[in-house]
Parts: structure tokens; sequence; C-alpha cells
């Protein structure tokens, strides 16, 4: 069992947890993420390791009621545990990798989290700040009701803008218009992570392209099982089959087919949907086991 030590509520149906799960605490690099499951017959949920102190053996996790499964989580309170937390899983994020740290200091990086985003986000700019490397941080939302982690941003972000699509909080517009402006205004960059909707990631690659930003997404709003056997994180990436939960979270967000990933994500929701993807994919529609899909 793994006990939640801390519940918040950050912003409208946005939520934060630290879970005492010490053996993941002690592994995890920031771009991993776990499975939850809120007791034995719960649908397993995979959900980003925002923070985490290896001292206290904790995890920090921020999830959004958007269905079910995020309703039963809501009502589990502070001294509450779940039934089953596996992780870490996934890759971690290449900028977070101390073998490489010489070479990421090099790099004029930018990050753009959009909305629930942000908390990804912030683990990756926390381990750079923490390791010397300066960062640039475009963090939005729709409006300032839906804004978190202001300030916990502004503590390890080397230079952070915030904007909401209303302009009801900092810079008027969407992580893309900050990005254009500052760019109109001299500042180059040559690593951007984008982490956010789809819609939002495949916009920041459209303008980065142009700008020639070499981009890196997280495909973990995709996610069902967090083992590629469900096949809902199948992707296309450069004209391969890839799957989120076992190649990434992260790829290089210009080879992303962002059209067929969302396209796709619609027609999973429903179970005829899920039933016609399976027979069009056949083989390549599920990753990870090592016995379906080849090499996927």
């Amino acid at each position: 069992m793994f006990k939640i030590v801390k519940k918040e509520q950050l912003a409208d149906k946005i939520y934060l947890m630290d879970i005492e799960a010490p053996l993941i605490a002690e592994s995890c690099l920031p771009g991993q993420f776990i499975i939850t499951k809120v007791d034995e017959k719960a649908e397993r949920i995979p959900l980003t390791i925002c923070d985490y102190d290896k001292t206290a053996g904790t995890i920090t996790i921020v999830f959004q009621v958007v269905g079910a499964s995020t309703l039963r989580m809501l009502d589990l309170n502070e001294g509450d545990s779940f039934r089953d937390v596996a992780g870490p899983l996934g890759n971690p994020s290449d900028l977070c990798i101390e073998e490489d740290l010489e070479e990421t200091k090099k790099k004029n990086i930018v990050f753009i989290a959009g909305g629930v985003g942000t908390a990804p986000v912030y683990p990756q700019v926390k381990w750079l700040h923490e390791h010397g490397v300066k960062t640039t941080v475009i963090m939005g939302s729709r409006n300032k009701d839906l804004l978190f982690f202001v300030d916990k941003m502004e503590k390890v972000a080397t230079e952070l803008h915030v904007t909401t699509d209303d302009g009801s909080y900092g810079f008027h517009g969407m992580g893309t218009d900050q990005l254009q402006a500052l760019y109109d205004e001299g500042k180059r960059y040559d690593h951007c992570v984008a982490i956010g909707p789809m819609i939002m990631m495949k916009f920041v690659c459209k303008l980065t392209e142009k700008l020639g930003i070499h981009t890196i997404v997280s495909m973990n709003p995709i996610m069902v099982d967090g083992t590629g056997m469900c096949g809902a994180c199948r992707l296309i990436v450069g004209n391969e089959v890839r799957f989120a939960c076992v190649d990434g979270p992260e790829f290089d967000g210009h080879k992303v087919d962002f059209d067929l990933a969302m396209k796709r994500q619609a027609q999973y929701k429903t179970e005829e949907g899920r039933k016609m993807l399976e027979l069009q994919e056949g083989d390549t529609h599920h990753g990870g086991c090592g016995h379906c899909g080849g090499e996927n």
C-alpha cells in the first residue's frame, strides 16, 4: 500500500498528491511516470512524476479530474493509500542525464508548458537548475484560475514567462505567441521541450520548425495502460511505429504525426473504435510484449 501524505488543490479540478514510495523516489528521474490503481478493481492510470524527495521517500503527482477514475482518486485523502503504484516507467528526459551534462550546458533551452503540462516540465527545469543549466520557461493556461506552480517555477527557471489565453495574467496569448515575441526581440534557442495538450504541442512544433529549433515533445497525453499492451499510445514518428509508454514518452516533435495521433486518440475512446483500430493495425497494434509488432 502507498500512503498519501499530502493532498492539495492547485487549481480548478487540478490536484497534487505526495505519496510514500521510497523505491521509486530513489531511482526515478525527470520525464518518467508511474501507474496507479486506487484499489484492486480500479483502472490503471499513468501519471508523470512531477517531483520526488529521496530523503523522505515520496513522489509527487498532479492530476486533473476528467473522468470516473480521476474522480475516484479525488475521494482519497491524506492517510489513505493507493492499492498499487508501479514505477518508475518510461525513459527519463534526455536533458537530465549527468553523463551529457557538459553538452547540455552549451544549449539555449526553452520549455513551453501548456495547462497540466506544467507538472512534467517542472522536474526537468528543477533538475537542470540544480546542475547549473540555464533555462527559459514559458508556461500558460486558458486563464489565471488554471495556473499553478508559478512560485515553484520562478525559483528554478532562469527566465520565466507566464501566459494566459484571455490575458487575465501575464502575457496575453498562447505559448507560441510568447515564443514568437521573444524571437522577435532577438532571443534565440536551439532546443525546445514542449509538454501539454496534443494540439498545443502540434502548433509549437510548426513554429519551432519554422524557427529552426530542435523540439522534443512528451506524448504522455495518449497513454492508457502504460505497458504498450493496450495499443492506445501507438503513434507514427518519422514513418515508424512507436509506443509512447515504452519507447518514450519523449520524441522528436518534428517527426511526430500529430494529426494521425489526435484522430486515433478520438477513435480509441469508443469500444467500436478500439476494435476497428486493432483490426486495421494488426500485429503493430500492441507493443512492449516482445511477441506482437516485431521490434516495436
